[in-house]
């Protein structure tokens, strides 16, 4: 409170009218043994890092008013819940009612190559073993901290708004249920998926700008249900391509435009690296590997290369690719082909002759999915860049917000003034649920635009639970495969209630909702809150963003015309086929409460079920090495006297221990260094750069050993000189003590 206090006095005497804070804190969970969050395939286990995932933070505050608003973007598959709940009790026990569930967002990016587990209801960490308090932990300390940061970096600044469109970033997945839409309302529009992207500049009166916030609609699923290294997937992508691009362009020693490399291209031990390969082989074969050796784990986080972007004076900059209405958004552009044929895929039911899990969607780089994820989030990139660098129209006026709570499984919607009123419904999935989608197929007989179900399937969901008449009558079209609003063995399967929120800075209003709407669905919901905020006094014109994902997680909504040909985001639309109407009639309720400046009842409080949850993922009892190896040794050495060139891989492997000892958090488990003309190893690369891959591994499931092996991919950018890899891990003891180690390769050149 001081601290705003302080700035308050500060902001008087500036030109701008608001406070602004932004904040970056490391979420990555456990690295290995846990199952991804997304696809739902038990055989995607964690076993590495791709990159690193992160929450990202802005504050805008209107210190006059005493109002302000707090958005969170982590690079997770969706918010929880729980995480949300407790999140929240540590923001107040800390800041008092500053920051509290009304005034706090917190929105995911939907990336399905993270580690799951960190949600509450049963459905949703089946696959996982249940729940992983690993995962729930980096969640909850890295928002927390993340916006600790945001908050003290308050100072007096100014938002921008730009908007602008992104043309191959996206395809629709569900166009069969699409054109089921009205052929009127579909003419309004050019594209079947949103192409807009809406983009915030933040910029400090002292220091200029300090970081970048957008919203665009694709999924979060260029990285495939096969893939095993955490990944931030095409958005987590772009924020790092962004971040890393300003930095570059304000001077700082950082890493490339997308393939992450020093911009220095001289060696400074060798001035004339061409004339002089000999001499970098000479200098390279002075160093061997190192053996294994003890270190402190602040040796990890010292060398983490992007600590050195920080200036004691000067937030670091921050920039989030936040996620929006991306229900039957698919960033697999190139379309969806059967992997036995090479045919297009049954437009119907995204099958090959009658099966499902031949179906899958094609990225821009197919076959690489490493290089699809790159391409769709360069593209968001270089659009985020341009909006960034053009933006001009300044968010002016007050900040608010409302919020409430409302019970989706018994809500009374009306739906025209003469209509007798509709209900949602108990939470249910249906059979196209189970097929999956063109991003990621299920497996069995189970197809997408199932309407009717199967005898054999429905005994077999009923023996979970039984839906009665009315559920099922309710639900209609949607054959129900399983009941989980009316489950609550060992405890509540699926949500009923949810959080819905407005935001408003200014003309901009960002509507958090807690799912994945559907382009038509998202269009309804955006034009009807428009028309409440335009009908008020003001006439202000206002920009209307969604935040997908949000606060907490309730699967898809679609329109009731898509919900009719019942394909996977249908039957994913848990409430029924009134869900959207439900969503839209309470949202008006928002804005219109907005705009009049009154109350809203907070509604029914949401479970707090962490005292309830089960964990069968079986801890790390011990690691151990062969006879004769140390944690920390090579077990596949770089080759004595290598000279590398730009483009080629280089591969160490290490013998190793299980990740979660230590997630390493703000820290690395994988290092490329370069030696200075000073004899010191500089580190350049860490398991935060799109070029440096983490991959973790067992000879076997139940073995206490375990390896890891760090690949490099020389960049077009990188420095000529004299290379080395080095690899931190913390290795567990049969008496439950973790020690650090650290272990490098042998040196070689790269020219």
């Amino acid at each position: 409170m001081c601290l705003l206090l302080l700035v308050l006095v500060t902001v008087k005497s500036s030109e701008s009218t608001h406070l602004i804070g932004l904040g970056s804190y490391d979420i990555t969970g456990p690295a290995a043994d846990v199952n991804m969050m997304g696809y739902a395939n038990m055989e995607q286990i964690a076993s590495g890092v791709h990159f690193r995932l992160r929450a990202r933070t802005f504050i805008v505050a209107q210190p006059q008013e005493e109002k302000s608003i707090v958005f969170v973007n982590l690079d997770a598959c969706m918010a929880s819940q729980l995480v949300t709940i407790k999140v929240i009790e540590r923001l107040k026990a800390r800041y008092g009612e500053l920051y509290t569930e009304e005034n706090v967002a917190i929105s995911g990016i939907h990336t399905h190559a993270g580690p799951g587990g960190y949600l509450q209801y049963v459905v949703y960490i089946i696959t996982s073993l249940g729940f992983v308090q690993q995962s729930f932990n980096a969640l909850v300390d890295g928002i927390e901290r993340s916006i600790m940061q945001a908050h003290e970096n308050l100072r007096p600044g100014s938002v921008f708004i730009n908007k602008g469109e992104v043309l191959d970033a996206s395809i629709n997945r569900s166009p069969s249920a699409y054109l089921n839409n009205p052929q009127e309302e579909r003419s309004n529009y050019e594209y079947d998926t949103d192409k807009e992207m809406t983009l915030l500049k933040f910029v400090d009166d002292e220091w200029g700008p300090v970081g970048s916030f957008n919203w665009f609609a694709t999924h979060g699923t260029s990285m495939s249900r096969t893939n095993s290294l955490i990944s931030g997937d095409n958005k987590g992508a772009a924020a790092r391509f962004m971040e890393d691009w300003y930095n570059r362009d304000k001077g700082f020693q950082s890493q490339s435009l997308i393939r992450s490399g020093p911009y220095r291209r001289i060696s400074n031990i060798i001035p004339d690296f061409h004339q002089h390969r000999k001499e970098l082989l000479e200098i390279a074969s002075n160093f061997q590997s190192s053996p294994g050796r003890a270190v402190t784990r602040a040796l990890s986080v010292a060398k983490r290369v992007r600590s050195s972007f920080r200036q004691a004076e000067k937030p670091q900059f921050v920039s989030a690719f936040c996620q929006t209405n991306c229900g039957d958004v698919s960033p697999n552009v190139v379309g969806a082909f059967c992997i036995d044929t090479g045919l297009p895929c049954d437009f119907n039911q995204s099958t090959c002759n009658g099966r499902n899990e031949l179906c899958y969607g094609r990225g821009p780089g197919y076959p690489d999915e490493f290089e699809s994820t790159r391409i769709i989030g360069e593209r968001q990139f270089k659009k985020a860049t341009q909006l960034f660098e053009g933006a001009s129209e300044q968010l002016k006026g007050k900040v608010n917000y409302r919020h409430t709570y409302l019970d989706f499984s018994n809500l009374s919607v009306q739906l025209s003034e003469s209509a007798n009123n509709v209900k949602t419904c108990p939470a249910a999935m249906g059979f196209a649920f189970a097929a999956g989608t063109t991003d990621g197929p299920g497996a069995f007989d189970f197809k997408q635009g199932d309407d009717q179900g199967n005898a054999f399937w429905k005994l077999v969901g009923g023996l979970l639970k039984k839906p009665d008449e009315e559920q099922i009558k309710c639900q209609d079209p949607k054959p129900i495969l399983i009941d989980t609003g009316e489950m609550h063995d060992p405890y509540d399967w699926a949500p009923a209630i949810l959080p819905i929120q407005i935001l408003q800075i200014g003309q901009l209003v960002i509507l958090s909702v807690p799912g994945e709407f559907t382009t038509m669905a998202g269009r309804r919901l955006r034009d009807a809150v428009k028309e409440v905020l335009t009908s008020g006094d003001e006439k202000q014109e206002f920009h209307v963003v969604i935040a997908g994902l949000t606060n907490t997680y309730s699967q898809y909504v679609t329109t009731f015309e898509e919900y009719q040909i019942q394909r996977y985001e249908g039957a994913s639309t848990l409430y029924g086929p009134h869900t959207l109407n439900a969503y839209i009639q309470e949202f008006k309720k928002l804005a219109s409460s907005l705009i009049n400046n009154k109350k809203v009842v907070p509604g029914p409080q949401p479970p707090d079920l962490l005292d309830n949850q089960i964990s069968l993922l079986t801890p790390v009892i011990l690691d151990a090495t062969p006879l004769g190896s140390t944690f920390g040794d090579c077990k596949t050495d770089v080759p004595p006297g290598s000279i590398f060139s730009r483009g080629d891989v280089v591969t160490a492997t290490f013998w190793s221990a299980c990740p979660r000892n230590d997630l390493m958090t703000e820290g690395t488990f994988a290092l490329v260094e370069i030696l200075e003309s000073n004899n010191d190893w500089k580190p350049v690369y860490d398991d935060d750069d799109w070029c440096l891959k983490f991959i973790w591994s067992r000879p076997s499931k139940l073995s206490t050993r375990s390896y890891a092996t760090i690949e490099w991919v020389i960049p077009d950018v990188a420095v000529s000189g004299v290379y080395r890899i080095t690899h931190f891990g913390a290795s567990k003891s049969l008496f439950g003590s973790v020690n650090h180690f650290a272990g490098s390769s042998t040196a070689f050149a790269v020219a």
